[in-house]
C-alpha cells in the first residue's frame, strides 16, 4: 500500500510541457533537430531512433541548466503535481521528450521502448530518463525501473529517483519506501529531498533506522541527523535518553536534528530533554531551525 494517490499523466501534456519549456533555451538548428527526432520516433518507422536521438541529445541541444522562472515551475506543477526539475539540464529536458515521443498509445509497447533504452544507457542517459519517471504515462508498468535505480551502486543514478521525485511515494510499496530510505543514509545521500518523506514515516522504518544508529554508534561513526526526522514519531524512551545524549555532547548539526526530533516526538519525557537546551528549543519552536536546513 501507498500514501499517496497515483498520479496518471498523458503523454502528449507532458510533451507539450516539455516543449514550451525548451523552445526558449534551443538554438533555431537544436529546436529544428529535436523536432525531427521526435517526428520520426512518433512514427515509429525507426525503432532505434529513440537510443540514437537519446545519445546524441547533449551534443544537439546543449548541456546548460534548464533553470526555469517561477511561472515554469508553476506550469509544471499544475500539468503534474510534485513535478520539480532543480537541477534538471536542457538536454535531460529533451531526453525525457524524446522518450515521451516514442509512447504512440500504447503503453506496453512504450514500456519495451524505454526498458531497451534504459538497458543500454550510460549514467547521464540513466539520470535524464529516470528524472523523467513522473512524466510518463502507465506509472505501475515502470515501477521495475525506479526500484532498479533506487538499487543502484552509483549515488547521481539512485538521487535521480530519490530526490526531487514524487514518483517513489506514490508507486513505492511500504518496503520499497523503507530500502530507499535506509539506502540514502547509508551512501550519505540527503533525505530532505525525498518528497513525501513525512508522509510515508512508519513503524518498520524508525524500527530498521534505530537499528542502524545503534550499530553506528557502537562502531563509533557518526549518523546522520537527518535519521532521527523517520524514528521521531515512533521514538521511545531509550531513544529519548539518546538524543539528549546527542543534545548535549553532540555537532551543531548533530543537535539541531536532536532538537528537532525531539520536538516531533509525542513521548512527554522529549518535552523534558529538549528543556535543557532552552535557546536550541526555542530556535526549533520557532521555525528558524527545520529539516531542510542543518547540514
Amino acid at each position: 500500500m501507498t500514501a499517496f494517490p497515483s498520479q496518471t499523466i498523458e503523454a502528449e501534456k507532458a510533451m507539450q510541457l516539455l516543449n514550451a519549456w525548451l523552445a526558449p533555451r534551443l538554438t533555431s538548428d537544436a529546436a529544428a533537430w529535436l523536432a525531427s527526432q521526435l517526428a520520426i520516433i512518433a512514427s515509429g518507422e525507426k525503432p532505434m531512433q529513440l537510443a540514437i536521438a537519446v545519445g546524441l541529445a547533449p551534443r544537439k541541444v546543449g548541456k546548460t541548466d534548464l533553470d526555469l522562472t517561477t511561472d515554469e515551475a508553476e506550469a509544471g506543477r499544475t500539468v503534474r503535481e510534485g513535478l520539480d526539475a532543480t537541477g534538471w539540464s536542457v538536454d535531460q529536458a529533451a531526453r525525457i521528450l524524446l522518450a515521451l515521443a516514442s509512447h504512440r498509445g500504447d503503453d506496453e509497447q512504450f514500456v519495451v521502448s524505454l526498458d531497451r533504452v534504459l538497458a543500454a544507457a550510460e549514467i547521464g542517459e540513466q539520470i535524464a530518463l529516470l528524472r523523467g519517471l513522473p512524466l510518463y504515462p502507465a506509472p505501475q508498468r515502470i515501477l521495475h525501473r525506479a526500484a532498479e535505480g533506487v538499487r543502484s551502486a552509483m549515488q547521481p543514478i539512485f538521487e535521480a529517483v530519490a530526490h526531487r521525485n514524487p514518483y517513489p511515494r506514490e508507486q513505492f510499496s511500504e518496503a520499497q519506501w523503507n530500502q530507499m530510505v535506509v539506502k540514502a543514509l547509508f551512501i550519505e545521500s540527503r533525505l530532505c529531498p525525498i518528497q513525501g518523506l513525512d508522509a510515508r514515516r512508519n513503524p518498520d522504518l524508525a524500527r530498521m533506522l534505530i537499528d542502524y544508529a545503534a550499530e553506528r554508534r557502537a562502531a563509533g561513526r557518526a549518523i546522520s541527523p537527518e535519521l532521527w526526522r523517520c524514528v521521531a514519531p515512533f521514538a521511545g524512551e531509550a531513544e529519548v535518553a539518546t538524543l539528549g545524549d546527542i543534545l548535549r555532547a553532540g555537532t551543531d548539526a548533530e543537535r539541531k536534528g536532536a532538537a528537532l526530533a525531539l520536538n516531533d516526538c509525542p513521548v512527554p519525557s522529549a518535552r523534558a530533554a529538549l528543556a535543557t537546551a532552552p535557546e536550541l528549543a526555542e530556535t526549533v519552536q520557532s521555525g528558524r531551525v527545520f529539516w531542510d536546513n542543518i547540514a
